[in-house]
């Protein structure tokens, strides 16, 4: 058989001139991962026909994806894993990918005048930022805030090693450089994340230099952001699969689902890609498209995750496939749909949702879903809960979901979770179902009604 050339620039462009020359760096991404790759960076690729959007971005934590990426000049490419095949694309938008320690390369970048956007996924922990904008106490991000406090403007730049750190780091590079404005966009699973942003760097960068709060306070504009499109783990097979997709031997592919969304709320000073051509909404409040999304997108993951580990399924596919599970989802959609605005859709999300859960060949597992799993029913399925009785309703199905997510953890209290110490030393029983409620929120178990109702439905969910 005959070898593959490597994906890189110089290889590409015999085939696709568009890859030829990396792009200037306008986007500074803080977070390379795949969902990064398939979403971000992707938009970025299919909507700069004129090249002038190139991303430099920065890992996490290991600097293994940068070097990665950087082999094949930054090039790799996604792709799209629909129920009837597969549909490559290789991506170009990433002009440069640095370790996410590199300092002074992202002081640079920040410092330009022509970079105009920094974007972020990092997880909702890699904040240290609590949903309501209050920074969380971190002995990592208090040396951070000294590293900054001490930094002179005549030396290189420290190496600080949390996310607010690092963005810090660059605002206040910006800052010094007379650098202009700049939009921060964040695109993780944070209701109003632009907001909980904006607050808590604010609040810590008067920690650093009230002048620097002042500059970020006036220069600096905070876009709120609803992001969705599942990507799992790129597995031996797909590489080769994206290889014979694309005719390149391409070592970094990502892959992921034919449906994208990306909703964003506020401005952008300094110009931006229209990523509205490639699907993109632009809307004055993300808030309705939030409750959509962790309402019925996440908190039917949830559900499924719980019912469909028990009854001993792996992926999101199997379990949906499962009349039970199934059963339930649907009722759990009906109650998350009454208190959504008609200008979402509810009732096409849930025909979309139905699709992307059926296709099995995207093997979502369930096991990921599950970890964290206090916090997302908290984040996912309470709102639910708390809306259908604040209206007067019973909220059965709610309940029922809560109850299924009881099982699950008395059953594996071995999943990853923040809450793992509570849930591994409760007893079996009703006293430990009110200590595993207790770890979800503690207002379930003060209501001594709710939690009896809970436990009730999860004794007599035998079938689970």
């Amino acid at each position: 058989m005959k070898r593959r050339p490597r994906l890189t620039r110089a290889t590409a462009a015999t085939t696709e001139p568009r890859l030829t020359a990396p792009r200037p760096v306008r986007i500074v991404h803080l977070g390379l991962g795949a969902f990064h790759r398939a979403h971000q960076a992707w938009y970025t690729d299919v909507v700069d026909e004129a090249k002038e959007w190139g991303i430099a971005a920065f890992t996490g934590q290991s600097p293994d994806r940068a070097v990665e990426l950087m082999a094949q000049d930054g090039l790799y490419s996604v792709i799209e894993r629909a129920a009837d095949g597969d549909r490559a694309r290789v991506v170009g938008s990433i002009s440069a990918a640095h370790d996410g320690a590199a300092a002074a390369r992202f002081a640079g970048y920040l410092a330009d005048p022509g970079v105009a956007i920094v974007t972020s996924t990092i997880t909702e922990a890699g904040y240290r930022i609590s949903p309501d904008g209050q920074p969380i106490a971190a002995p990592e991000v208090d040396a951070d805030l000294d590293a900054l406090r001490r930094w002179r403007a005549d030396t290189e730049p420290p190496t600080v090693v949390t996310a607010p750190g690092r963005l810090l780091l660059g605002l206040q590079a910006r800052r010094r450089a007379e650098g202009g404005p700049i939009a921060v966009v964040p695109c993780d699973n944070v209701p109003d994340n632009g907001r909980m942003v904006r607050s808590g760097l604010l609040q810590l960068a008067d920690r650093i230099d009230p002048l620097l709060a002042a500059w970020i306070d006036r220069e600096a504009a905070f876009v709120s952001t609803v992001v969705d499109r599942i990507t799992p783990a790129t597995t031996p097979a797909d590489v080769v699969a994206g290889s014979r997709l694309t005719g390149f031997d391409d070592r970094s592919p990502v892959v992921t689902e034919p449906f994208h969304d990306w909703v964003l709320a506020g401005e952008f000073p300094n110009g931006r890609p229209a990523w509205e051509l490639a699907g993109a909404t632009f809307v004055s409040d993300t808030e309705p498209f939030e409750r959509r999304k962790l309402g019925m997108l996440n908190g039917a993951h949830t559900i499924l995750a719980a019912t469909g580990l028990v009854r001993g399924h792996t992926t999101v596919a199997e379990a949906i496939a499962d009349p039970k599970p199934r059963e339930l989802v649907e009722r759990f959609w009906d109650e998350a749909a009454r208190s959504l605005p008609a200008e979402v859709d509810p009732d096409g999300y849930r025909a979309q949702l139905i699709q992307r859960f059926a296709n099995a060949r995207i093997r979502h597992r369930l096991e990921q879903i599950a970890a964290d799993s206090t916090l997302k029913v908290r984040l996912r399925i309470l709102p639910i809960l708390e809306a259908e009785l604040a209206a007067g309703r019973p909220a059965d199905t709610s309940i029922a979901a809560v109850a299924a997510w009881l099982r699950l953890a008395e059953r594996r209290p071995d999943l990853p979770d923040p809450a793992a110490a509570a849930l591994r030393e409760a007893p079996p029983g009703t006293h430990g179902d009110r200590v595993r409620l207790a770890a979800v929120d503690e207002r379930l178990v003060e209501d001594h009604a709710l939690s009896a109702q809970i436990i009730a439905a999860a004794s007599a969910a035998t079938d689970l």
